[in-house]
């Protein structure tokens, strides 16, 4: 009786390994619920449910001449790249997911996309912008520029505006954005600055809460300004403790400064900073503002980077999903189908402005410089686009 028990028990693992609920489209979310940055996985949540709800109150998401519902399954990554594996692996084999949407951050989506990749499930990250995420990876998309278009932007924005000839930089060495960000930026500065003109280059460790000593380090090489590409949490401390010991000098940020939380950690010691982002909420139009007014309206703020580029890359998923026109009800040939649909997708106009992919999968798009106003609202000051 026993081994007559196991028998159907494995049948069954075996026929849900190959087919899946005919009416019910499912999509996994591989996002950080816990962890160092809870509020990108929030942001991510809350704009894929908006989403969903959309979708599914019409009936469904049509494909060819059916109307499938959307089962979007979120498990928490924990901001731990160990965690981002576990949960893709969850999301893959027990959830029997068509496909993936995140993690966000490249700390955790660069050994995600290689489960993804290995797996044959395909995966698009809204917010990991460096190259390693998607590089050689076939079933590994997203909907962030990269880091180098990012730094460049970076290093003439901050040349411009503060008419600066040296600068800093303090990163997080543990962190696959951070540290990526920050070598491309220290390049990119020195060849247009000259060898030396980066007059400190500080590290931390992502658990650390004192940058005292880093900060002292820079503040006494008299740089003309300070690069933050760090997360959110650690930038409402770096500044706050750099103000602290005296610096007057203005910061220069990334992406990674977008979440709606910053301003409610960094306060007044944020204002009049800059950052390169991927929209700008402040004065936003057309099918843009509407998200950012339908998405406050519902969760009582404005919504950041992170969930504007989680509405995008869900879109862009269920748009290849459309796109492939018939579902075949196993997991593994309708896996298949999408990815190389999302890969003919060759232009997507999104509410994070319009791109076009390249053969990685990599968006070509523009980029957003913000300045932080008085009132704490990220305000647009301009728009640099690839060449």
């Amino acid at each position: 009786m026993k081994k007559l028990s196991l028998l159907f028990l494995g049948l069954f693992f075996m026929l849900s390994s190959l087919a899946w609920a005919g009416d019910v489209i499912k999509i996994g979310f591989n996002i950080p619920l816990t962890g160092d940055i809870p509020k990108v996985g929030e942001a991510s949540k809350y704009a894929a449910e908006m989403l969903k709800e959309d979708i599914n109150s019409k009936g469904g998401l049509k494909v060819g001449n059916k109307k499938y519902k959307l089962d979007f399954i979120y498990e928490d990554n924990e901001s731990k790249a160990e965690s981002a594996v576990s949960a893709a692996l969850k999301l893959i084999e027990r959830d029997q997911v068509l496909a993936i949407i995140g993690p966000n951050s490249s700390k955790q989506a660069i050994p995600a996309g290689q489960v993804c990749n290995d797996n044959r499930v395909p995966m698009i990250s809204p917010w990991s912008t460096n190259p390693d995420t998607t590089k050689d990876r076939p079933w590994v998309f997203r909907a962030a520029f990269l880091d180098p278009f990012q730094g460049p932007v970076a290093v003439n924005f901050a040349s411009k505006k503060f008419k600066a000839k040296t600068a800093a930089v303090l990163f997080a060495l543990d962190n696959d954005y951070s540290k990526g960000l920050a070598e491309i930026f220290k390049k990119e500065w020195e060849k247009k600055h000259g060898p030396g003109t980066v007059v400190a280059y500080e590290t931390y460790s992502t658990k650390d809460q004192d940058f005292s000593a880093q900060l002292t380090k820079i503040i006494a090489a008299k740089p003309d300004f300070i690069f933050l590409p760090d997360n959110y949490n650690e930038v409402a401390l770096i500044v706050k403790q750099a103000h602290d010991l005296g610096w007057k000098g203005p910061f220069m940020g990334s992406d990674a400064w977008g979440s709606a939380e910053l301003m409610n950690l960094c306060g007044k010691d944020c204002i009049g900073q800059y950052f390169s982002t991927h929209y700008a909420a402040a004065g936003a139009t057309g099918a843009t503002k509407e998200f950012i007014e339908r998405y406050k309206a519902k969760y009582g703020y404005i919504p950041d980077d992170v969930a504007a580029l989680t509405w995008d890359a869900t879109r862009l998923v269920l748009k290849a999903i459309q796109n492939v026109g018939h579902l075949t009800g196993n997991v593994r040939k309708d896996r298949k189908l999408i990815r190389d649909a999302l890969a003919n997708i060759k232009e997507f106009d999104g509410i994070t402005g319009k791109m076009r992919f390249d053969e990685q999968g990599d968006p070509i798009k523009c980029a957003v410089i913000v300045r932080i106003n008085e009132k704490g609202q990220f305000v647009f000051t301009e728009s640099v686009c690839p060449k």
